[in-house]
């Protein structure tokens, strides 16, 4: 029922929605240093203001949160459904060829910029369904409120402010992940490790590496720095070890040093095998240079057995482990800083439904201290799992195959959503099963149809939970 006069009217406004998006997309909304009343920076304080303008400027009742959370009521009934989006991003990045991060350009139908996928089209979207309810008059009781965060990226802390006030809706669905429906999130281990040795002062030596942007990114750039090496044998060696890793070596020498950046490719780490890892590929080659014995090469040489290139399974780590719901685990060697007499290290792991303490984090923490390592996690986060049974997610799986016709059915992905901790709410949209739209990643783009679909399926969502 209303599917002919929703599709008509996300069609109609396809441009509306399209600018709407951009003028969110424009702003950095990175977190930021904290200022007065800009808990997470200027960046996602002028991205919330901007959102909550906007639906503002539809007659929709606003409210904010401390400019941590902004949302937006559909109507005065009791709340029914939450829509969990966020307007925070991650870093740009380099490696952008369509666009600037922060100049949305839309091509070959897709929307190009930091933010279009995650999540801020997405949030529009959810904000698009809300007005074809409102404007088609639909027949709703109850209220939908779509709930912008700015923390997402960087530990959910806005979401947690909220819900200090607030109780969570009987139902919840973050446009933050994939259709069909995602009932589970795999638990995490951002694993944090360091150790000590004595500097090195023979040549040639290792003075330094740095790599990573974030726990949750694949570095797609990772740099180090040698002194006394033969700049010719380095280059010649670096070629081959190339076509081992398929990272790219760029050497730069700056007197007796040389400048090592390694390219990979960038991806999220909760699919770690769509990047390729600048990090781990770089101490490939630097494991097989003819540096002086010391303490830090032995520690490099440790961390590849740990974690070698390619492994992101977590075998190294003697963690490696899947089950029938919720797939396998996943492994992202993520930051690494390496000083003279001291490194700090972070790798990512999205842990299935079978995970525990007792086989992952007690485990990962003994091969750890066996190889010379500190790891100084505690805990891990536990799993996420919805019921795909309950009238809910059957619900959110009809609507998609009336729009789509395609299959509905519940899947578990490794990426964390506001949901994670939530009794009753699943990741629902926006992006369509196979579309890979480079999240976290240069050249970030939604697909624009992708999008509209979305809202529709939301809206027949919105009067199938509320009415």
């Amino acid at each position: 029922m209303y599917k002919e006069k929703i599709e008509a009217y996300i069609d109609a406004h396809r441009q509306e929605m399209i600018e709407d998006i951009c003028s969110l997309c424009r702003i950095n909304s990175e977190k930021m240093p904290y200022k007065a009343g800009m808990p997470f920076g200027e960046g996602t304080f002028q991205a919330l203001e901007k959102a909550l303008s906007i639906a503002e400027g539809y007659e929709f009742h606003i409210n904010n949160y401390d400019n941590y959370v902004g949302t937006v009521d559909l109507n005065n009934g009791s709340r029914h459904l939450d829509i969990l989006a966020h307007l925070d991003v991650v870093p740009a990045g380099e490696g952008w060829t369509v666009t600037e991060p922060f100049a949305p350009v839309e091509k070959d139908g897709k929307l190009y910029g930091r933010g279009t996928a995650d999540d801020k089209g997405p949030a529009v979207a959810a904000l698009y369904a809300m007005r074809a309810v409102k404007e088609l008059g639909l027949p709703v009781t109850k209220n939908c409120r779509l709930i912008l965060g700015t923390d997402e990226e960087c530990g959910s802390s806005d979401i947690a402010h909220y819900y200090d006030e607030e109780p969570e809706a009987p139902m919840t669905f973050s446009p933050d992940g994939a259709f069909p429906v995602v009932n589970i999130e795999k638990g995490g281990l951002a694993g944090h490790f360091t150790r000590e040795f004595e500097a090195s002062t023979e040549l040639p030596r290792l003075l330094s590496i740095e790599a990573g942007i974030k726990v949750n990114v694949v570095p797609g750039k990772a740099y180090a720095v040698t002194e006394g090496l033969d700049l010719s044998d380095l280059c010649d060696l670096a070629r081959e070890v190339e076509k081992e890793t398929g990272v790219d070596y760029q050497i730069k020498a700056d007197g007796d040093k040389a400048l090592i950046t390694a390219v990979g490719k960038g991806a999220h780490a909760s699919t770690p095998e769509e990047g390729v890892n600048a990090l781990t590929g770089l101490l490939v080659l630097l494991n097989k240079l003819p540096f002086a014995p010391c303490g830090q090469m032995d520690a490099v040489r440790d961390l590849l057995e740990l974690i070698p290139h390619g492994d992101t399974c977590g075998e190294g780590l003697g963690i490696k482990m899947s089950d029938d719901l919720s797939g396998s685990l996943t492994l992202a060697f993520s930051l690494l800083n390496v000083e003279e007499g001291y490194l700090e290290g972070t790798f990512d792991s999205r842990c299935p439904l079978c995970a525990n303490e007792e086989n992952v984090l007690k485990v990962a923490k003994k091969k750890m201290a066996d190889k010379g390592f500190t790891m100084t996690n505690t805990s891990m986060r536990p799993p996420h799992h919805v019921n795909g049974d309950s009238d809910f997610v059957k619900t959110l799986l009809n609507a998609y195959e009336r729009y789509t016709g395609l299959k509905g059915e519940c899947q578990s992905m490794g990426g964390g959503t506001y949901v994670h901790e939530l009794k009753n709410g699943v990741a629902f949209g926006a992006s369509m099963p196979g579309t890979d739209n480079k999240m976290h990643g240069a050249d970030e783009f939604a697909v624009i149809d992708e999008l509209l679909t979305a809202a529709k399926i939301f809206a027949q969502v919105i009067v199938d939970l509320c009415k």
